[in-house]
């Protein structure tokens, strides 16, 4: 008698389904057909790919988060205007700030055809360290403000992905606990012209860890921000019927992060501005304390040089002739940048100037933000001679909407447009990217 079980087996593995001619393989067969016609491909399982949910699937939440604009259009509908104007807005008549992106419209590419990228890589090295992307999260003061815990969020997220995070002097949390969540975060100073003051918040962001610090030098008094007062925001939050109607009406921000953040940690104060805690983040009377900014100089920077054993560099620069001064005072870097068009009305645009500067830099580092939106600019600025390049705005709506997680989203998408214009523009590695490779723009007609 023939064995059931061979007997089903036969019929399993030979069977006609109405409509078919011939038999259905088994998967052995189907295992040695397709690595017959397809080297690579060893299993059954490898051909029905598509229908694998993939591990790095969009959460159900951000599935209209396409592009780091789309960060900013939800954030307006959950932030207070007067928040949400502190974030987008800049000083003046905001010319520095249209002109930024501007500036990244005026260069069109010239991609090479039939070059293998099929093994590109976004990962940049940057003062000894390897990152996995080009760019980095710019400080961002006040974020704890905007998001709930918003430093924290940034600092994960950029442990996340492997990209560095600055820590604004102006944030809300201790510089110590944003250093424990993550070890390899900057950190970013507003400093006045008085040396010991320096050196008393010097030696504490030594004291932590912190491997980088960035001074910033674009600052010396604070930019004409006509934007905040209208739409009733200070800093310190001065607590006005204006102020308590609009945080009202957007129940999500007020209780996520304002409710949570005084019942979980009290009332927050601006931590980091010198080596002492500064004032609370709502009053009616308190200010930060931002006096002699307007005296500090080269010679502050060479003596903090002095000081500081780790990776040093100047935050603020958009003028060719200050860069080898900065490169004499001993700054491992500089970064361009004209502080998001919040500052100087009319300051040029960072990219404009890049070219020049990255010619002359020498051992310097040339790092660019203000701007930056797409993978395409962040090629764009790296063609032109940046070594690395900075975001802020669209990280902190980011935070503000979705946490760390919305943060690490906004990242994959800038990391998968880089990844993906790589190989449109026919490189492997960043340091293939030259200026051969872009033409200014056409003006218009």
């Amino acid at each position: 008698m023939t064995d059931g079980k061979q007997v089903l087996d036969t019929q399993v593995a030979t069977r006609e389904p109405a409509g078919l001619s011939g038999p259905v393989l088994d998967s052995n067969a189907v295992t040695t057909l397709a690595a017959a016609q397809a080297p690579g491909i060893t299993s059954p399982q490898a051909l029905v790919t598509s229908v694998q949910r993939s591990t790095n699937a969009t959460p159900y939440g951000f599935r209209d988060l396409l592009a780091l604009d789309d960060f900013e259009r939800h954030a307006k509908r959950h932030l207070p205007p007067m928040v949400y104007q502190y974030v987008v807005g800049a000083v003046e008549t905001a010319t520095s700030l249209r002109a930024n992106r501007a500036a990244y419209t005026r260069w069109s590419f010239l991609p090479r055809r039939m070059v293998d990228t099929s093994a590109r890589s976004a990962a940049t090295t940057l003062f000894g360290k390897t990152y996995s992307v080009p760019f980095g999260i710019a400080p961002l003061g006040g974020a704890a403000f905007v998001a709930y815990r918003g430093d924290l969020r940034l600092a994960e997220a950029a442990r996340q992905i492997n990209m560095p995070m600055i820590l604004s002097a102006s944030s809300l949390i201790k510089l110590e606990d944003v250093f424990a969540q993550n070890p390899d975060a900057w950190f970013q100073a507003y400093l006045p012209g008085d040396q010991l003051r320096i050196d008393c918040l010097v030696d504490r962001v030594a004291a932590t860890g912190f491997g980088t610090l960035v001074v910033t030098a674009d600052t010396p008094v604070l930019g004409n921000r006509e934007h905040n007062t209208r739409s009733g925001f200070s800093m310190p939050i001065r607590v006005t019927p204006k102020v308590v109607w609009q945080s009202a009406t957007h129940p999500r921000w007020l209780l996520g992060t304002v409710a949570q953040t005084f019942y979980r940690h009290g009332q927050p104060h601006f931590e980091n501005m010198e080596a002492e805690r500064g004032p609370p983040m709502l009053s009616r009377n308190a200010l930060r304390n931002t006096t002699a900014r307007d005296k500090l100089s080269w010679t502050n920077l060479e003596a903090i040089r002095r000081r500081w054993k780790g990776t040093l560099l100047v935050k603020g620069l958009t003028a060719p002739a200050d860069v080898p001064i900065a490169r004499d005072s001993g700054v491992d870097g500089v970064i361009l940048s004209n502080h998001g068009g919040r500052q100087l009305d009319y300051d040029v645009p960072p990219l404009d100037v890049l070219p020049e500067i990255a010619a002359h830099k020498g051992g310097m580092m040339v790092i660019v933000d203000s701007g930056i939106r797409r993978g395409t600019d962040v090629l764009k600025a790296l063609a032109l001679g940046a070594d690395f390049v900075f975001l802020g705005r669209p990280f902190l709506f980011a935070a503000a909407i979705g946490g760390t997680s919305g943060v690490a989203h906004a990242a994959r998408i800038l990391k998968e447009e880089v990844e993906r214009d790589m190989a449109l523009l026919g490189v492997n590695q960043l340091s293939q990217l030259t200026p051969d490779l872009l033409r200014p723009m056409p003006s218009p007609v």
